[in-house]
């Protein structure tokens, strides 16, 4: 890929953004990038994978698959490009994915590797405030989640359970969790849960599958 083609890739994602022109030409035409173009169905990385490189997903969409520690319900969204594939693993106590990435349109990738990373971070400072941004916001998101208002009602607890568990609070997600499961998770009995995703149904915001809750928009659950 020429240089001025990668120069225009790299603009789609934050690390690269208030990067000088000057900078990222250096950064395009002296980084070793690679490349690759993966076809529908393939697994790009797997949950338990370790973390080698960033994958930058520049074209196509993706679906990504979350299970539960038990492996007893797990979660299906899509993410379309641009999009960086779990970049908080690369470092850290635990460098390995905890999601699967499974392409859904034919999908191109930039990688680099951890060592590129390293080298990029110490020579460009936007590169390194953009890391540490990326970061800095992901922990900050997570750590004000366990300062929420406790919900008071059920339906509000099965919302906060599906928005807790999706990779981004938005778009269409499929849950593979069985009605009992879901009700040990919201602390409440199966027949009430059932009556509050019957409702939710009845107004549009869910599907109910045997086995499956299909949420269209979950943005739509939150109005």
């Amino acid at each position: 890929m020429a240089a001025l083609q990668i120069y225009d890739k790299l603009l789609q994602f934050p690390l690269f953004q208030g990067m000088s022109r000057d900078d990222l030409e250096v950064v395009a035409g002296h980084t070793r990038f690679g490349f690759s173009k993966i076809p529908s169905g393939r697994t790009v990385v797997a949950e338990g994978d370790y973390c080698t490189h960033l994958y930058l997903l520049t074209n196509g969409s993706l679906r990504v698959v979350t299970l539960s520690d038990d492996k007893s319900y797990h979660v299906e969204e899509y993410m379309s490009a641009p999009y960086i594939l779990q970049p908080e693993v690369i470092f850290g106590y635990s460098q390995r994915y905890t999601h699967t990435f499974v392409v859904e349109q034919g999908a191109n990738f930039i990688t680099i590797d951890k060592e590129e990373v390293l080298r990029l971070s110490e020579d460009f400072l936007v590169f390194r405030l953009n890391l540490l941004n990326l970061f800095a916001t992901q922990t900050q998101k997570l750590s004000r989640q366990l300062w929420h208002s406790a919900s008071t009602s059920l339906a509000d607890r099965i919302v906060r359970f599906f928005v807790i568990h999706c990779v981004y609070p938005a778009g269409p997600k499929m849950f593979h969790i069985l009605m009992n499961r879901l009700a040990v998770e919201v602390n409440d009995s199966r027949l009430e849960v059932s009556r509050v995703l019957n409702r939710l149904q009845h107004d549009g915001k869910v599907v109910l599958h045997r086995g499956r809750v299909e949420i269209p928009q979950i943005e739509r659950l939150l109005m």
